[in-house]
């Protein structure tokens, strides 16, 4: 039988995962583009944007919001969203960084 093996992930690693997790979907990537380009919160315009249903978008917003890379406030009624500029920053660095350190084969 073999030996259980005692894996530990650096807090990079595991932060890599976490932010490409919530980038595997096209249209979060779409959504991150679009609060980028707004520079700006929107609150319903993303589901006009998007060729997907309000409650789709909505889980796609959840996931960004949950990995950090948008912020969400309220106002009144609604959910206004902001591309969280700081973590997206982090997450473009920490991608750069991992990519890099895997050695291509010739």
């Amino acid at each position: 039988m073999d030996k259980l093996k005692n894996t530990e992930f650096t807090v990079e690693e595991e932060q890599v995962a976490r932010f490409a997790k919530a980038l595997s979907h096209p249209a979060r990537v779409r959504i991150l583009k679009i609060l980028a380009e707004t520079n700006s919160c929107v609150c319903g315009g993303i589901v006009d944007l998007l060729p997907l249903a309000q409650s789709t978008v909505s889980q796609h917003l959840k996931e960004l919001k949950n990995a950090k890379l948008i912020d969400g406030e309220i106002d009144g009624p609604k959910i206004c969203y902001c591309l969280n500029t700081k973590n997206f920053l982090k997450a473009k660095q920490l991608f750069i960084k991992q990519l890099n350190s895997i050695k291509k084969e010739d």
